[in-house]
Order: C-alpha cells, then structure tokens, then sequence
C-alpha cells in the first residue's frame, strides 16, 4: 500500500487528492463520448459511476475504484484510520478471505495494490482481461462484505506500524510533515494520511467499520475500467455485482478554513551525502480555477531552459527541481534545490530566492508556457499506450478534479494564458507565506520519536495458508492453463555499421517510444585511475551538440514536445509526426555530444562534492557492503569513483573514453509505435548510418565468479526507527542455464510472488513482523545473484531472520506442493501479457531481451519451460544453487536485539575466519 509524497501530477495520479460533490442517486442511461467510440459511462441507480475504456494494445486490464475519503475525513484523534482501512480491505470479506484474494491474484498473473491520499483511496488491479470477472467480484465482495474482525486487525497493525516505522526513518518525511502541518494548521490536510504509532495502537475495529460503512459507499465511489474488453458487456456485469448494494449516506464534509500563515524554517539533518533547501507554498487545489495554470507553471519551472534548472548547469547548485503535490482543495508547492555536504547552506537559499523573484518582476517566458502547454497535451496521447495510463488519466479527471473526463482537463490546459500563469506565480509564490525545510548531511543523527516497540504478534496466529479453494466464481476460470497468445511480432536487423535494430509497430497512439542500449561496464572499461570518468561523460550529455548549445538543443526538443535523454542508455519520445526530428536530434547528441570545457568543470566539481558525501551515507556503505560480501576482492565491479579520481579527471580524458566506449557495434536501439519497419529503419540508417567502431570490441561481460563464504555487517544508521535487512548469494548459472526456469518457479513459492508467496504469508500476513519482505533472482550473462530483503523493528529482526531460515530449508529439503507449483506456474504464464502490456513495457522488453541475446518471445519459451517442469526438479534447482550457509547479511539501522541468522551461518563464518563488523 502507497501514500503519494511529492509526485509530479502530470505523471502519476498519486499526486492528488479529491472528491466530487453532488452525486446523484438518480439512474443514469449508459452514454458512449461523442468523438471517443471507446468509452462506455454510466452511473447506477445507487449512485455508483462507471466508467469503462475500450483499449486494444494487450490482452489485459486494469480496475481502479476510487472511494472519494481519505486521510482529510479521518476522525479526530485517529489520523490514519483511512489508511488502516485501506490495509484492512486486503483481509477477509463475507465469501472471500484474504488468503483467496492473495492466492486468485497470484493465480492470475496480476498485480494489486492501494494509496491513500488526503482525499481519495484507490484500489487498483492489473490482471489479463479474461480474468475481469474476478476482478469484479472481488471488489464488490470488498464493498459489500468486509469482515473488519479483531484477529486480523490485530496482525494487520503489525504490519502497518512497520511501514510507519520505515517511513518515520527518513528525517526528510518528518521534516515534510511538519511543514504540512505548518501549512494547513486546523485543517484535516495537517496531518499526513499515513498514521501514527500512537493513533493505530488505539484504532479498534470498530472504529475502522463505522468509517467503511459512513464513506464505503456505491455513491461514494468511482469505478474506471480498462483494457481490451468488451465494454457493454463489463457494464452489465457491474450492474449485478454492484447494483444491489446500498447507497450510503455520508457524512458533511469539513470545509477548508486557511489559517493566516507565517513563514517559518524547519531545520533538520539528514544520512544522506547532500543536503537540500526546498520552499514550500500553499498551492490552489484541483478542484479550483487556478489549477491547470499551476500545472503550466511548474512544468515551467521544470524546464531544462528555466532559470531554476540553470543553477545546475551553472554550477552554483547540485541539481534544481519543482514538484507539486496537489490536494482537490488545496495543495502543496515544493521548490528545491540540493548542496553538497559542507555546501553554503545560505548561498543556496539566496540563489533559488533569486530565481523565484526575478520570476516574479519579469514574468514567465512565453515560449515556456507555450512548450508547457504543449507538453501536458502531449502527454494526453502517450496515456494511450497503456490500459493503466488510461485509466489513471480517468481517476484524476475524475475523482481528483471532478471534471467530466480527461479531454475536459486538456482543454483547461489549452485555455491557460501567460498572465494566468503569472498570475498564479505572484499569488501564491510569496516569500512571507512560505515554509522554508533545510536538511544538512551528517552522521550524527537522532531515532524518531515513537519509534520503539511498534507491533507484531510474537508468536504463530492466524491460518493464511495459500492454496485454500477458491470462490466457486474464481475456482473455474483459473483451473485451465494454457499457453497465452503472444501479441507481438518485432523486426530485427543489423545495419551495416554493426547497429541493433528491433522495431515493433503499434498504432494505438500517434507516438513513437525509442530506447537504446550501448552495451558497457565501466568497472572493465574504465582505464586505471580513472574511475568515474563514465559517470562524468554520462552527466554531460545535457550540454547539447556540436552543433547545438544547450539552449538550441533543448529548444529543438520543446518544438516537437519530446522528451530525450542521452548516454549508455538513450531515450526519446515523441509524436509521430517528428519520428525524424526527434531520431535526427537523438543522433545527434549521441554522436556528436558537445563536451563543452565548462559544462566539464562545473559537473566533475559536482560529481566529486556528491561522492564526498555519499561515500559517507548509509545507504553507500550498505551498498557497497553487498558488493563486498558477494564479490572477489580484485573484482572490476568493487572498483570505486572517489572524489580524488573524478578530480584527477581531464577533459580529454572524458572524450577518450566517449570514442572508445560509445561504439554501434554495441548498440542495440528499439523503436515501438506508429511507424513502419521500412520508414525506422530508413530514419536511423540515415542518422546513425554513418557511426563507425574503429579498433577491436572492447570485452563489457566480467567474468564468472565463485561462491561467496557468509558475512554480517552491521551498518549503523542512527536516524532509522526500522532495520532494512538484505541477504545475497553469489548463483553458479547464468541466462543461458534452463536451471534458470526452476529457480524462478521455487522463487515465486518462496517470495517472488507478493502475497501469493511463502515469505510474505508467515512474515508479514501470519506475524505481521514486517510491512514487506520477498525474494529475488538476479540472473545475468555471466553471473547471477540470489536476494532476500525485508524491513523490521530491531527486536523483530531475529525472528524475521528465523522465519526466512526456515523457508529457505523447507525449499531444499522438501518438494513443494502441487498447488503452490500450480500457482506459481500459473502467475508466470499469465503474467505475460502484462510484462508486454504497454508501449514502454514493450520497448524495455524487447531492448532486454536483445542485448542480453535471449529470443525476442523469450516469455513464450519460458512458458514452454514453466508447463513441463516438476516439483522434484524445483527442489533438485534450490538443493543445488542455493547455499543458505553462504549467505552474506547486511543490516542498515540500529543495532538488532538479538541475531538468529540462517541455518550454520555461524559455523560457516567461524570456518572462514570471518568476524561481525560494526559501522
């Protein structure tokens, strides 16, 4: 479960909160959008509101209902309870347990999750479309039915705390909490709709079934469906599912009553190697007229031609952003800029204050506006490439900023002027009615208050076990299993200079997504001495082209509305239409980067002040612990950027490495969307057609590595309430090893699967010790890696530890059963539509499987794989690459109250001559 914190709003619909007044209860007609044959609207005679969009891309669908409460309408005392709520819809239901609904959705190969914002909570579902009906049922089941039963709230308050636990740890969150409440003092947007330790500690369950029954409601809710359905026939489902449920009458909503604001700072530290200085405003909600030109502003603010990303390319800050996070009757702008440890904590103040006054006296560029506007209307078509994004698009109109439909928020957009936008700027951007947060590195930081002693039961309860039978409406749909149909059909080839080209075609939308790989590793090809210089070249592709500045280069890319980035792995996305412009503009920084002497210095100077202080974080040591642990001590991949190697670095030295490193026989570049395999292949052939390799191919595969002896480290990270926990194995297989397809399968068993999984169900569910906990394979060319990981109170890390070392040892010494291989079998196979479900899935697949050397229907081969395979061979795969006795344990936080580490862990670093150390 998520709650949103600073997301871009023209991203992600986590970004809002909002609520629609006025619902009627009266019957609605079904009505099909004028212009959009695809849409299908209704609102049911209890008032629910349907909406269900028609999407041909893939073979799968996505559910989204928003129930319109959220952490605003909690009751006073109890911040949180919506959120607890949220928890709680994923446990028992009259005719559904939540052992069901983890098992059904493993089964179908789906994903499920929820947030919860200040305004609104979203339950959403990603699964293949023949499985609609489940998904259906399911949550009317949860509307209807929810149990809210002392048991599993009892587990589930666990869990819950552990999240909080995780997220009070950040001193970057407890400082944001603090300028939200600064900032809607007496509001119910004071408090974040996370929760508290305190407050769940006395939230009961009957607390939780008065808030579900009095916001719970049909006519409190919006339901968005789409993908590649039958919309007339989703619409007559829903009616039976959901039509006999009662509308609810729900309570008055509190108004919003502003509180005069006076600026004030908060100050905190934080573990992290930079620091930053970031202005916070009140910012006009989603549900105002001011909204969509605050939209324009911050896209503004967020160019890379704007004034506050200028301080970047100038040197004077590490990096310069703007973020909204937008209530429907308010919101939350955030201006930010970041310093190195040990930077002018002042300096950065005085220079973003600069930026917004000048902005202020002078005015917005029109040209930004102009690229702004251009922008969000382009992103109305890339919604398209995906069922998701369609439906996220419809949640936000809808229950966010209760508009009819997303167009209607693309027309609001096309209505903002420049005096609008400035406007909004001179009203809101007001330095005497702002919060000022200013987080400096250091290591000498304080546990949050209330972080000791958060819940999970100590001993066995509950029965969750997986593989219980199903609802008779889940049981028949998932009992067959059959090869899925594969939807795509791309075209390889090789131009004659060595370049890879996979184009898949697919006119779903007037877009084209463009992805490229040049195949590397700086730990092999770095020269000695000069590590870092990789990362260097990587931060001076935002510089423009020998032919065009920065300024020129960014303009260029506004004109066509795309969005580019350079280096080992280029981007581009853009309309149709400029498919040539934006490969042209692609090459053209790919090729013929500028490399510009002073762009050079201002980012070596950047790289080595942030490496000074990253090399010196929690989470650095953490990560170079694993690495330690898992590798041989000459290594390349232990190879290190330092301050004084990126210093050291020369100019030239970065242009050497460009032409020996950026080659096209390394290059592989897929092109997904609405164009012809003739018309991009023509197009790169003539931009990238003239890219020659000079000299042999450098070698970019490190070699093989053994077995890793077992190892502990303790990290300590004196600002977490919660230990973050990782085990790693070093595995003796690779891509080319069909061991692998066992291990995948013995993996979603064990932890891989989410909910579906042995870790989750006795960790979390039964026990509720941790928010999250699962299990990874990380399978490369040459080498591949086992991973465990989970987040826990230190008193609760020993038994996590337990629990982990016991599941682990049942998978090697004891097949696994029939049902569970089912279930995983069957969430791989059906998974597959989704893993190609979009546009950008689509070009990440197929640029994957290319580079790596896999077939392009590498899914379909694994299938084939997954239906043979036996319980036996599972156990035989993790009996003979999984070494629990070598694992290597690293902890980030305080110190564990006690260590029960995995079966001989103990005997083995005792063997080796390995010893705890302590940081």
């Amino acid at each position: 479960m998520k709650l949103n914190k600073l997301k871009p709003l023209t991203c992600s619909i986590l970004l809002g909160m909002g609520l629609l007044a006025g619902v009627t209860l009266a019957q609605a007609a079904p009505t099909t959008d004028a212009g959009q044959q695809h849409v299908l609207r209704a609102t049911l005679k209890n008032g629910l509101r349907v909406v269900i969009v028609h999407d041909a891309l893939a073979p799968v669908v996505t559910t989204q209902i928003n129930y319109l409460v959220g952490g605003y309408e909690t009751p006073k005392g109890f911040p949180g309870t919506a959120h607890a709520l949220e928890h709680m819809m994923f446990r028992d239901s009259a005719g559904m347990t939540g052992a069901q609904l983890n098992e059904m959705t493993g089964k179908m190969g789906g994903a499920n999750n929820a947030f919860t914002t200040n305004d609104v909570t979203q339950y959403y579902f990603e699964a293949p479309s023949q499985y609609l009906d489940i998904l259906l049922h399911i949550e009317a089941t949860r509307m209807s039915g929810l149990l809210l039963n002392a048991q599993d709230w009892a587990l589930e308050r666990g869990a819950i705390e552990q999240e909080v636990s995780r997220d009070i740890s950040d001193p970057g969150q407890l400082a944001y909490e603090k300028a939200q409440a600064a900032l809607y003092a007496g509001t119910g947007y004071a408090a974040d709709a996370l929760g508290t330790r305190p407050s769940f500690d006395k939230t009961t369950p009957s607390i939780l079934r008065k808030f579900h029954n009095e916001w719970y409601g049909p006519n409190n809710a919006i339901f968005v469906i789409a993908g590649d359905i039958d919309p007339q026939a989703t619409l007559a489902k829903v009616k039976q599912l959901f039509g006999a449920i009662p509308a609810r009458a729900t309570p008055k909503r509190a108004p919003v009553v502003l509180q005069p604001l006076k600026p004030q700072t908060i100050v905190s530290t934080t573990p992290q190697g930079t620091g930053s200085v970031s202005f916070m405003f009140r910012m006009p909600g989603q549900q105002t007229k001011d909204y969509a030109a605050m939209q324009v502003l911050f896209d503004v603010l967020s160019n890379a031609r704007s004034s506050l990303s200028e301080l970047a390319v100038q040197g004077k800050v590490l990096s310069a952003s703007a973020l909204p996070e937008s209530f429907t009757r308010g919101g939350i702008g955030v201006i930010e800029a970041d310093f190195p440890k040990g930077g002018d904590v002042a300096k950065t103040k005085a220079q973003v204050e600069d930026v917004i006054a000048r902005l202020l006296k002078n005015g917005i560029p029109a040209d930004l506006v102009d690229a702004a506007k251009r922008s969000e209307l382009n992103k109305a078509e890339f919604n398209k490439n995906s069922s998701t994004q369609l439906a996220n698009a419809w949640s936000l109109a809808l229950a966010w900023q209760g508009l009819d439909s997303p167009e209607q928020a693309e027309d609001l957009i096309r209505k903002v002027t420049v005096d609008d936008v400035n406007r909004v700027a001179r009203t809101y951007l007001k330095p005497d009615e702002r919060v000022t947060m200013v987080l400096t590195p250091s290591q000498d930081g304080k546990r949050p208050p209330d972080s000791a002693g958060f819940g999970g039961t100590e001993s066995f309860a509950g029965n969750d076990n997986l593989d219980v039978p199903l609802p008779a409406w889940a049981a028949q749909p998932l009992s067959k299993l059959t090869m899925p149909h594969w939807t795509l059909a791309p075209v390889s080839m090789t131009l004659d200079n060595g370049l890879h080209l996979v184009v898949q075609p697919e006119t779903i939308s007037k877009t084209v997504t463009v992805m490229g790989y040049i195949d590397h590793d700086d730990g092999l090809q770095e020269p000695k001495g000069k590590e870092g210089v990789g990362k260097l070249l990587s931060s001076l592709f935002d510089y423009g082209t020998a032919d065009l500045d920065r300024a020129a280069f960014h303009q260029a890319l506004d004109a066509i509305s795309a969005e580019e980035s350079g280096g080992t792995d280029p981007l581009i996305l853009a309309p149709s239409e400029h498919f040539e412009r934006a490969m042209q503009l692609l090459a053209d920084n790919e090729l013929h980067p500028a490399l510009p002497q002073a762009g050079f210095d201002v980012q070596r100077d950047a790289l080595a002040r942030t490496l000074a202080g990253e090399m010196q974080s929690p989470d650095y040591k953490v990560h170079r612990a694993i690495m330690r642990g898992l590798l041989p001590a000459d290594d390349p991949e232990l190879r290190e950027a330092t301050p004084t190697t990126v210093n050291n670095l020369s100019l030239e030295d970065v242009k050497a490495y460009f032409a020996t490193t950026y080659r096209p026989d390394l290059t592989t570049i897929v092109v997904v969307g609405d164009v012809t395999p003739a018309q991009a292949k023509a197009v790169v052939e003539k931009y990238f057609g003239s890219w020659k390799a000079s000299g042999p191919k450098p070698d970019v595969l490190p070699r093989p590595v053994p077995l890793n002896p077992s190892g502990y480290t303790l990290v300590n990270d004196p600002y977490a309430a919660q230990d973050r926990v990782s085990f790693g194995q070093v595995l003796d297989l690779n891509l080319q090893n069909p061991d692998r397809y066992a291990l995948t399968l013995g993996n979603d068993v064990l932890g891989g699967n989410a909910f579906a999984s042995r870790l989750m169900v006795d960790v979390r569910v039964k026990h509720g010790y941790a928010y999250g906990v699962g299990s990874a394979l990380q399978i490369e060319r040459t080498r591949s890696f086992f991973k465990v990981g989970y987040g826990s109170d230190p008193d609760k890390v020993a038994s996590v530890d337990a629990l982990i070392s016991k599941n682990l040892a049942a998978m090697q010494d004891t097949p696994v059963e029939a049902d569970e291989l089912t279930n995983a079998k069957q969430g791989e196979i059906r998974s597959i539509a989704s893993e190609v479900s979009s546009v950008g899935r689509i070009a990440v697949s197929l640029l994957h499987w290319s580079y790596q050397g896999l077939p392009l229907d590498e899914p379909m081969v694994a299938a084939k794989h997954y239906i043979a395979l036996t319980a036996p061979q599972v156990q035989a795969a993790f009996k003979k690459y999984l070494k629990p006795q070598h694992l290597v344990q690293v902890v980030q936080g305080p110190p564990p109250l006690k260590r029960a580490v995995t079966r001989n862990a103990e005997a083995n670093a005792a063997r080796d001559g390995l010893k705890k150390t302590e940081r």
